[in-house]
């Protein structure tokens, strides 16, 4: 069988122009499922209800959530997008070998670009949306041209940017505005999430109730796993219901997919731990014995033992660490005194009390489960042994809220605090070892913020060695020098020369982190990308001056564009990871580009550039780099148009590949 080498010219609505669309995919699966429904081309609604018989629901009442703009969400989340990512490695960290993206731009626009390349491949979703307080910040999201809209949100068109509008409390529209925001953005993210994938958001109260019910109709209400209730802070002054919380949800793409007991790697570290205990007390004569050789064990383990490393300690009842559970959280507690069993002194009492009342703290220490210091300075502790060490997921997590501004001070020092309310990296290091078990786990936050996510995943591989990856989505808003977070952030950016906007300051503590993690994490660094319209230049049919345009288009590619930045724009509209390797090779004074493990070539010099002399060489340079690589898969290959000298060339140059490569698909752009 002869397949014959042809090239193909790039059009609007090609593959390499858009997004994926998402409706023609829904078609064709639908297609596939019940083809009877299907009459030259459009969908039989009668037929399909037929198929589908008591499934259908009738009438017009029906339950579930609904608003004004729901609609038209729907549509905006169906609409292929126009845009791409320009990749910018002069702002990352080790671009050529991390695993790790940061984009900056509109996530609605993002999360469309993304389709092809991490469907089904991303194992946890967490994002920290704007709670609708009435002073967060909504995305207005323009239903025609959402690509255009950004542009002018961030001053790259028709506009001198700036801070995104709050959504007040008292607008008609409070909830439907924020339902608009987040409903196509969660449609989305589900086809991006691997069958035993989880979409974990945090909220407060005030959408807690729609963010559930959306939910549970984009991802089926099978599908809501549970919510975590975290109690963050002490309400001094409530009104009337002190509020000291706000949710975790979590959601599956598959629930039956998931692990029916979720454990994370914490489990063999407590075993471990354990059986070692157990062993040195059976073969020790003495407690000094057994200290001694515990004393040495964990010496020689203590880089394997996260997050139990603080149990440096063993008697006959195994290995144990002190614990300050005997303090009471928030509020005023028991006061009573505990005495010093060698000073005979009262013990230092914690600020807030002791937790337990007096009869539980005398059976304790008749128990011997107290712990002291060398005199009553030292407040009492309690003695936890590793076997009682709880790993599981718990529906109520107790941590101060103000933790994620005290990491962030670490993170930066020399400032004051440069974002508001920073998600803690410790709330998030209770769920993610969860779920993130495996090298080349995807965590994905397209609500980045201060970019705790990241440096969760940066911490976690420090700890275990095992290679997650992260990629973040951040728009490049305006910094408000109105607000104090705001001045810090302003000083810290000018201070290093960067852009004024709330991702510079987000990429800067991810490219933190990995200094911090630098010889630990295979995947440190990361590479930046930036959202914009598209290098290729397509026809434009409300133009006026067609001759203008005919001239324009002689090459299809915008002159502002870089050889890489076209070669991204059609790695990632082939469905290619964008943390791909890119290699480049020299043929005949032209540079080729190899990226996504051989299975797409790329060749885009000036014009003219391949000539008749040449385009020999070029074809038989990316033949035998093609058979160097072995690709796993077809292999596309890349050329502008204006390149050719002449026809002749371009014929010459297919000629060659129908020749040796007949499997190859070849386009011009």
């Amino acid at each position: 069988m002869t397949i014959k080498v042809t090239m193909h010219a790039v059009e609007p609505g090609d593959l390499e122009t858009q997004s994926k669309d998402l409706v023609a995919e829904n078609i064709e699966q639908l297609k596939t499922l019940f083809p009877s429904a299907f009459t030259e081309g459009k969908v039989d609604f009668d037929v399909l209800r037929e198929l589908l018989g008591d499934a259908v629901e009738g009438g017009e009442e029906k339950f579930g959530l609904t608003w004004f703009g729901k609609r038209e969400a729907r549509r905006m989340a169906l609409k292929p997008s126009t845009a791409t990512l320009l990749p910018r490695p002069e702002e990352s960290v080790d671009w050529d070998t991390t695993q790790n993206v940061v984009i900056e731009g509109d996530n609605l626009e993002v999360l469309k670009l993304l389709q092809k390349s991490y469907a089904n491949k991303v194992k946890l979703i967490y994002i920290d949306p704007p709670y609708n307080t009435g002073k967060d910040f909504i995305y207005p999201d323009k239903f025609q041209d959402t690509i255009q809209n950004y542009l002018e949100l961030t001053g790259q068109a028709g506009s001198d940017g700036g801070r995104l509008s709050s959504n007040s409390d008292t607008s008609g529209r409070y909830h439907s505005a924020w339902l608009d925001m987040m409903y196509p953005r969660l449609m989305l993210a589900r086809n991006l999430l691997s069958k035993d994938g989880v979409l974990v958001i945090s909220i407060d109260e005030r959408e807690y109730a729609n963010l559930r019910a959306m939910c549970a109709e984009i991802y089926g209400e099978e599908n809501l796993v549970g919510t975590v209730v975290w109690k963050n802070s002490t309400d001094n002054n409530p009104s009337r219901i002190a509020t000291e919380h706000e949710y975790l949800l979590f959601v599956a793409r598959d629930s039956g997919s998931l692990e029916k007991v979720w454990k994370s790697s914490v489990s063999d570290v407590r075993d471990m731990v354990v059986k070692a205990g157990e062993a040195i007390i059976e073969e020790s004569s003495d407690p000094a014995e057994m200290r001694e050789k515990y004393s040495r064990w964990f010496r020689e383990n203590k880089g394997e033992m996260w997050p139990l490393d603080r149990y440096k300690y063993i008697d006959e009842g195994g290995v144990y660490t002190g614990s300050q559970s005997v303090h009471n959280p928030g509020k005023e507690g028991y006061r009573y005194d505990v005495l010093h069993p060698r000073t005979g002194k009262p013990c230092k009492q914690p600020l807030m009390g002791y937790r337990f009342p007096e009869a539980t703290m005398q059976r304790l220490l008749e128990e011997g489960r107290i712990l002291f210091g060398e005199d009553e300075a030292k407040i009492i502790e309690l003695k936890v042994y590793a076997s009682e060490y709880q790993e599981k997921l718990s529906s109520v997590l107790e941590l101060d809220g103000r933790l994620g501004a005290y990491e962030l001070r670490d993170d930066f020092p020399d400032f004051g605090r440069v974002f508001s309310n920073p998600k803690p990296v410790r709330l998030l290091l209770n769920f993610f070892p969860h779920i993130l078990k495996r090298d080349g786990d995807i965590l994905l936050d397209f609500f980045a913020g201060s970019g705790s996510s990241a440096r969760a995943i940066q911490e976690l591989n420090s700890r275990d060695a095992v290679q997650r990856r992260f990629i973040l989505v951040q728009l490049p808003e305006k910094l408000d020098s109105a607000v104090a977070e705001g001045r810090e952030a302003l000083k810290l950016c000018r201070q290093l020369g960067r852009r004024e906007v709330i991702s510079s300051v987000t990429v800067e503590r991810i490219r933190r982190g990995a200094d911090k993690a630098a010889g630990v994490l295979g995947y440190a660094g990361t590479r930046i990308f930036s959202l914009a319209d598209s290098g290729l230049l397509r026809w434009d049919t409300s133009r006026p001056d067609v001759e203008q345009q005919t001239l324009d288009l002689i090459d299809n590619v915008r002159e502002d564009r870089a050889e890489e930045d076209v070669l991204f724009e059609l790695l990632l509209n082939q469905g290619l990871d964008l943390a791909s390797m890119v290699e480049v090779r020299d043929f005949a004074g032209n540079r080729v580009y190899s990226t996504g493990a051989g299975l797409l070539f790329a060749c885009l010099p000036s014009a003219g550039s391949i000539t008749r002399g040449n385009a020999e060489e070029i074809a038989k340079g990316i033949i035998a780099w093609r058979d160097e690589l072995e690709p796993d898969g077809d292999v596309t290959a890349f050329f502008k148009d204006v390149a050719f000298v002449d026809d002749v060339a371009k014929a010459n140059l297919i000629a060659i590949l129908d020749q040796h490569a007949p499997s190859f698909v070849v386009k011009s752009l």
